[in-house]
């Protein structure tokens, strides 16, 4: 039997002092204190040779561990988690592509993390769904994370544009703004180095998000007549964009938090260091540990030097007047004022009678349906499908 806890070295110190001076057989002791012969001896054999100290608990830990990390492992262990925030499984991939000889289990890493108190608390449980594009700039995710202050300078905003297939990050631009004019610059030198995409997904806010209801400003126009279409999320809804969305929480996490920011400067500096690391270095779960530079490819198509001229060969032709309307057929039809003074191509649906599709250059932007009521005079008419498709 056992000791009884609560008074367990009470009882010991009594059981081995009675053992030396009752001169009672130690085997009637020992049963009248409930423990077997063979603890008896080893407690009374520890009390002889060391004193009363020795009656207190030993570690179990085995006095050799053949396969046990080396301290130096460990130390690389902890010393890459202090950098980051990554897990037991990142760490583990990290090391192996570092050539790290003798690399542990993830689960290994995970204890080393416990014990060195750098393990936060876990994230829900549950199975994930994850969708992606089958190719690299098939999609780009762009979004604004949230804006900060810096001490010498304005508020920083930072534009992040991810890949959808691969998660690697094209532009982590520290603007100082969220103008159209800032976006298209930062997406100018990605576009020169990575090549256009086939789409861009957005929210319906800032400078993507107009607010005449035609969902297009000058940013997206510009964008369409570079053969980029231009989809956004569901209102209210920011799953659409979840890369962007677990993006901007890996930035906060590894980078926004650990800087007082001196000004934009500063934020470039150190945005260029955290990009090199999250494409290049750091393992992706979503990709098997693999990182995002290793998927990523550059996109085939160039940015031209100048913007494609509009054809509308076969079609009837208006311009979009300043108020972002068009006169056709004795109506008036809503465009949008981010089109003014740039050609629209119309022509009949082959899809149904009395519907005229409205095209800019090869995107379809809606329909004019003639098919019902006549409206009022002087009212204006908003087109069919008018908003830009969700993805």
């Amino acid at each position: 039997m056992p000791w009884r806890i609560h008074t367990l070295m009470t009882q010991r110190l009594e059981f081995v002092v009675l053992a030396n001076g009752s001169g009672l057989a130690l085997s009637e002791l020992c049963r009248r204190f409930g423990v077997s012969r063979k603890t008896g001896y080893k407690w009374l054999a520890r009390y002889r040779t060391e004193g009363a100290e020795a009656l207190e608990d030993r570690s179990r830990k085995p006095h050799r561990s053949p396969r046990q990390v080396s301290p130096a492992v460990a130390e690389q262990v902890i010393a890459l988690r202090q950098e980051t925030t990554w897990g037991g499984r990142k760490l583990r991939r990290r090391l192996q592509d570092l050539g790290c000889k003798q690399v542990p289990a993830a689960s290994t890493c995970t204890a080393i993390l416990r014990r060195a108190d750098l393990l936060g608390k876990d994230g829900p449980k549950g199975l994930l769904q994850r969708f992606e594009r089958a190719q690299p700039n098939e999609l780009w995710q762009m979004d604004h994370k949230g804006d900060f202050p810096t001490q010498a300078g304005p508020r920083c905003h930072p534009l992040t544009v991810l890949d959808d297939h691969c998660r690697y990050n094209l532009v982590l631009d520290p603007a100082g703004n969220q103008r159209g004019p800032t976006v298209q610059a930062a997406l100018t030198v990605a576009f020169e180095r990575y090549g256009l995409p086939e789409a861009i997904l957005c929210d319906n806010g800032g400078c993507w998000g107009a607010l005449d209801g035609s969902g297009h400003t000058p940013l997206t126009v510009w964008l369409l007549r570079l053969g980029v279409r231009v989809l956004h999320g569901r209102p209210y809804h920011p799953q659409t964009q979840g890369k962007e969305e677990r993006f901007h929480r890996t930035l906060k996490a590894e980078l926004l938090s650990r800087h007082t920011w001196r000004d934009l400067a500063h934020c470039q500096t150190e945005f260029t260091r955290f990009r090199q690391r999250y494409n290049h270095e750091r393992p992706h779960d979503a990709l098997h540990g693999d990182t995002p530079a290793s998927r990523y490819r550059p996109s085939v198509r160039s940015l031209p030097a100048h913007l494609p001229a509009l054809d509308y060969a076969g079609m009837d032709v208006r311009i979009v007047r300043d108020k972002g309307v068009i006169t056709f057929r004795n109506q008036t039809w809503s465009i949008g004022k981010a089109f003014a003074s740039l050609p629209i191509g119309l022509r009949p649906s082959p899809q149904a009678d009395g519907q005229w599709e409205a095209h800019f250059g090869f995107h379809l932007l809606g329909l004019l349906d003639f098919t019902s009521l006549q409206p009022a005079k002087h009212s204006v008419r908003r087109l069919s499908s008018f908003r830009p498709a969700q993805p």
